[in-house]
């Protein structure tokens, strides 16, 4: 999206113009939509989270800045709700830990989204995406999925641009070793040498 189209858009919004949003949400939903899932792992809980990012810009639409990025304002919504879904849920847990005997909880089941990778590098790729710690996995949903530039991912994150490629870096490099620990261990099986 163009930033004049983009300028209208905020505008149009701003003003209360229901085209307006209809045309943002149209650009961005399946985008959000992706990012929270593979947040979340929980098609329930992405929807739940995406509707309130989506309530999130109908209220705060008035005091958007003129020159706002809706791709970086929408993701950075996106990605502070999951934190505080995190939150929630951390805290959630510690206070159902001495209730277990009562009711199942945190238990975790596959996902749709997990049973049906089309082949197995995609499997791959989205096993040793999840096994990432969040921070890390954002990182990489950020520029490598959703394609920001490595500035725009920084402002989404709160972080500066140098400690933004430094995550990303080690995030990269985790999931090589994660992508690469198979390999090797079916090497070692083999009889093969590994380096």
């Amino acid at each position: 999206m163009d930033q004049e189209s983009e300028r209208a858009l905020v505008s149009g919004l701003a003003a209360g113009d229901p085209a307006a949003f209809d045309a943002i949400h149209a650009a961005f939903n399946a985008r959000l939509f992706s990012f929270l899932l593979r947040l979340t792992r929980r098609r329930d809980v992405a929807e739940d989270l995406l509707e309130e990012a989506w309530l999130r810009l109908v209220a705060h639409a008035s005091r958007l800045r003129p020159d706002t990025s809706l791709a970086s304002w929408l993701f950075a919504v996106a990605r502070n709700l999951y934190i505080s879904y995190q939150r929630a849920r951390m805290i959630e847990n510690t206070h159902n830990a001495s209730l277990i005997g009562l009711w199942p909880c945190g238990l975790s089941e596959s996902s749709p989204f997990e049973e049906t990778a089309a082949n197995e590098m995609e499997r791959r790729i989205e096993a040793a995406l999840i096994s990432l710690p969040s921070t890390y996995r954002e990182v990489l949903l950020l520029v490598g999925v959703e394609g920001f530039r490595p500035s725009e991912a920084a402002r989404i994150c709160g972080v500066t641009p140098e400690a933004f490629r430094q995550r990303l870096s080690r995030a990269r490099a985790m999931l090589t070793d994660r992508l690469d620990s198979p390999v090797r261990s079916k090497m070692t099986t083999f009889g093969e040498v590994t380096p």
